[in-house]
């Protein structure tokens, strides 16, 4: 009994002494999670000028996907500059690069994307003006109509402002910013995840232009993508219709094919196409012909099983016409795996730092653009809330997704947008040309940057979305949705060639 008592005696004496110093140092800790916080949104803010001089630039280009060659060298350059590591070309893809700085874990990722839209060009103006080359030509024909432009200056800044913090010893472990591109039906992320470039990530981060702020942890739409091409032969459309064989026609035909596959679905479902290439001339019979197909779901094992239907609409209307069918994979994505741990992070911080104001010109430019809109756009006010998105499905599709299945990943919207504004519009493109796009794009810097520290500081946070992962996974393995063996489709953006016919 006595010795009971010593031994009573002893761990109280232990727990006086030690356990407020451990309480004391956890609390030292804790307290200086703040400061560490508002150093780098501060760090962030300080580069908002030479990050939008960048933006604009990376607007100017408008590059394709997987042909962001300029736009990719910019980012890349700033984060070398600045005393990352630079990786050019991963994954064998010239435009993706890594950039780190750092060591030690956590590893925290930060992605970010550079890519444009055809057929969107367009000025800064409220109303349609596409971009004109210097002998008054249109352009090219792409605009940043997703705000890639946006999407990705907003990231690396982030990634700078947090490297900041370790290059002076206030924070330990990594950053690593991954210069994506080809988001845009290009799947470049997918492939970055098959080579394994982010075995070592503990989590990923990511954010995207919107017409509203937004943060939860909602899913998206898993989607493969392809294009059909059919080679046939010429003929006289009027002098020898008989020796023709219409490659326009095998794609016509798959096309009304899809069309009634899509009554045959399941609920959800999205089918979408559009025609590349379609003949030249209406009295030559076509000898090629291009489509490019999606399917979408929002379970990627339900992609799977659409796809080979899909694939037989084409066969069809290749049988049919009496053309050869080429398919041209060009990749898929899964859809996101939500992390609710993670959200919880980024949408206390878009909250916290959402300062958002339009100026008076801003407001004019504004209510001009919400003039061309086909509905009642939202209060302009609305830029002044965060919306929760937690437990939904969003109805479009990302290849952040694949990442989510092999990475712990949380996502949120800014604002730089117009309420009310389409994506994928020259709306978009026009809005993210302008100042209410650069105070989106830095409010998303300050969220990134300050997200990133609660992680770095914390790590029991990023042990707890690791368990949620594991637990949202349920055993599951990631099986991505391309082609075995494929490789980054890196042309998907020009039109097919011909190539005879049969």
């Amino acid at each position: 009994m006595r010795f009971q008592k010593s031994v009573v005696w002893l761990l109280f004496v232990w727990g006086i002494v030690l356990f407020p110093c451990n309480q004391s140092k956890i609390h030292g800790q804790a307290s200086q999670i703040p400061a560490l916080k508002n150093e780098a949104v501060a760090s962030s803010q300080k580069r908002s000028e030479t990050a939008w001089i960048l933006a604009q630039k990376i607007w100017d280009l408008a590059e394709p996907g997987y042909l962001e060659k300029q736009s990719s060298n910019l980012l890349a350059d700033l984060l070398e500059k600045d005393g990352f590591v630079v990786k050019r070309g991963v994954a064998g893809i010239p435009t993706a690069f890594t950039a780190t700085i750092g060591s030690g874990k956590p590893v925290i990722t930060i992605l970010g994307e550079y890519d444009a839209l055809p057929e969107l060009s367009q000025e800064a103006l409220p109303y349609r003006k596409p971009r004109l080359l210097a002998n008054g030509t249109e352009g090219n024909g792409y605009g940043q109509a997703c705000g890639h432009h946006l999407f990705g200056v907003a990231s690396a800044t982030a990634a700078q402002a947090v490297g900041d913090l370790i290059k002076k010893g206030g924070l330990k472990g990594t950053v690593r910013f991954y210069g994506c591109p080809a988001e845009e039906g290009g799947a470049a992320k997918a492939f970055m995840v098959r080579e394994g470039l982010f075995k070592d990530v503990d989590v990923a981060l990511h954010w995207h232009p919107g017409n509203r702020n937004a943060a939860g942890d909602p899913s998206c739409l898993a989607r493969i993508a392809a294009k059909f091409r059919f080679h046939g032969q010429a003929a006289h459309a009027a002098g020898s219709p008989e020796k023709g064989r219409s490659a326009l026609d095998g794609l016509l035909l798959t096309i009304h094919a899809v069309e009634l596959m899509r009554e045959h679905t399941p609920d959800g479902t999205r089918l979408h196409h559009t025609i590349t290439s379609g003949g030249g001339a209406a009295n030559v019979v076509p000898e090629f012909a291009e489509g490019f197909f999606y399917v979408r779901h929002p379970k990627g094992e339900v992609v799977s099983t659409l796809w080979p239907r899909l694939l037989k609409c084409a066969q069809a209307g290749a049988l049919a016409t009496e053309t050869r069918l080429e398919v041209v994979p060009l990749g898929g994505t899964l859809e996101l795996l939500p992390n609710d741990t993670l959200a919880q992070v980024t949408r206390k911080n878009l909250k916290a730092l959402n300062n958002l104001e339009y100026s008076k010109e801003e407001t004019a430019f504004a209510l001009r653009i919400r003039e061309t809109f086909p509905d009642k756009a939202p209060p302009l006010e609305t830029i002044r809330e965060v919306v929760d998105t937690s437990g939904k499905t969003t109805m479009g599709s990302t290849d952040v997704g694949d990442v989510s299945w092999v990475v712990p990943t949380t996502g949120f919207y800014a604002a730089t947008w117009v309420p009310g504004t389409p994506g994928h519009s020259w709306q978009a493109v026009a809005c993210g040309g302008t100042t209410i796009g650069k105070k989106g794009m830095v409010l998303a810097s300050r969220v990134l940057a300050a997200s990133a520290v609660d992680l770095m500081t914390q790590p029991e946070i990023v042990e707890r979305a690791k368990a949620e992962q594991k637990q949202r996974l349920s055993g599951s393995l990631y099986a991505p949705l391309l082609d075995k063996d494929q490789k980054p489709p890196l042309d998907y953006r020009l039109a097919g060639k011909r190539s005879g016919g049969e």
